[in-house]
This record gives structure tokens, sequence and C-alpha cells, in this order.
């Protein structure tokens, strides 16, 4: 299969998981915009759910789908998130952020009864790090914090958008992509960053994913967490 036939299947599988009258967290990026379109069909058929969007992206899409959408006031719970990586490990840690929706992404995923991870093959690595971890930073402490980013063993460079700007979140906040080389004890180092004064949010997600589901050129493979 092309990696984007993978990223269908995975897809494909990961929507079996939603039931009528869920709340479900959708996700960003190029294999979650194949779930939502899917979910979008369903809905269309006659499926109910409610969707959390992770991004002003994704909300759109569900928008255009016909897909309710609404905020983390009108929810008590999310029920399920099915969401994409970058990268994820054997013990289904996940670099996160390439698309610059971490923040929110972390968020609900952080509210959900379970998280369902959907990728094409290549993510799938043995250690995080060769996708640089995107970290998230307020706009004031981005010069002081691109050294602090420095000493812990990276080199920081702050995202910018083809036109050579800034790179801004959804939340209005600058993204530093990391390269950290390979990530020995992504506990660790995510720790460090969550503990430096103007780090909003980085892009390691340790602890979220329950089900990883993976399109492989021999079909699916899922990885219970």
């Amino acid at each position: 299969m092309t990696e984007d036939e993978q990223k269908q299947a995975a897809a494909e599988k990961a929507v079996t998981y939603i039931r009528e009258g869920m709340v479900v967290g959708l996700g960003t990026g190029s294999c979650a915009a194949k779930m939502v379109d899917l979910v979008g069909a369903k809905v269309k058929a006659g499926l109910s759910i409610t969707g959390i969007p992770t991004s002003e992206a994704t909300a759109a899409q569900a928008r255009d789908l016909g897909i309710p959408i609404v905020g983390l006031e009108a929810v008590d719970k999310i029920d399920l998130t099915i969401d994409g990586t970058d990268e994820v490990d054997p013990q289904g840690r996940l670099i996160k952020g390439g698309g610059g929706a971490h923040l929110r992404e972390k968020i609900v995923a952080s509210l959900s009864d379970r998280m369902i991870v959907v990728a094409e093959a290549k993510k799938k690595v043995p250690v995080l790090g060769a996708f640089k971890l995107p970290v998230e930073v307020i706009r004031f402490a981005a010069p002081a914090l691109k050294s602090r980013l420095a000493a812990l063993g990276s080199t920081p460079v702050l995202r910018q958008k083809p036109d050579g700007t800034p790179f801004v979140s959804d939340e209005g906040n600058y993204i530093f992509d990391c390269d950290f080389g390979k990530i020995e004890d992504p506990e660790r180092l995510a720790l460090s960053l969550s503990t430096l004064p103007g780090v909003v949010e980085h892009g390691l997600f340790i602890g979220f994913a329950d089900l990883i589901i993976i399109g492989t050129d021999n079909g699916v493979e899922i990885i219970e967490v």
C-alpha cells in the first residue's frame, strides 16, 4: 500500500470504535483528516455523535461535513479521541505537534476515556527523536527559552510559515522544533520541558494512547498499550 492507503486503512479501522451518542475528540493532521472525513460520512448516514475538534482546521473540516461540534464547556466527558501522530515507539509513547496543534490535542486526550492513535507504517519507530520535538512557548519567553532548550541538549529552531514569518499556534503561541536526537528517556525530558517557565506544552505524549492502529503493506496492525 502507498502511505496514503495506509493512512486510509488505519482511519477506516479506527472509526469502527465509534458508537452512537459518543462524544468524540477529532484529531488533527493528514491521517486524522481521513478519519474526520469518514466520521462525516457516518453522520450523514445517520450516526449521532458530538465532536470536539483539536484545532481550528479540524473544526472547519467538521463543520463542512455536517459533524456537530462543541467546545469543552458543553460536555462532561469525552468518550473517545482519535488522533494521528508523528512518531510512536513500542511503549506507545508519541511525538505529536507537526501540525502545531499538540496543545489542544493533549488537552482533549487528557479528558478522554480512551485515545486511539492512527498512523502509517513509517511513524512506528524503535526510539523517539528522528522527528523534531515541537515545544510551544509564549512569545514573550521565546528569546530566553531558545538558549534553555539548547542547554537541554537540543537544537531549537523557531517554526516559520512559508513567508518567513513565525508560525503562530491556534492559541497565539510560538513553536520551537527541537532536535534532541534519539530520546532515550522521554519521561525525564517531558518533565524537564514542563518545568521551564514560558513553555506552554511540548509534543511528548506519554501515557495517553490506549490503542495504536498502524496501516502497513500487509494490512492494519493493532497495538494495545
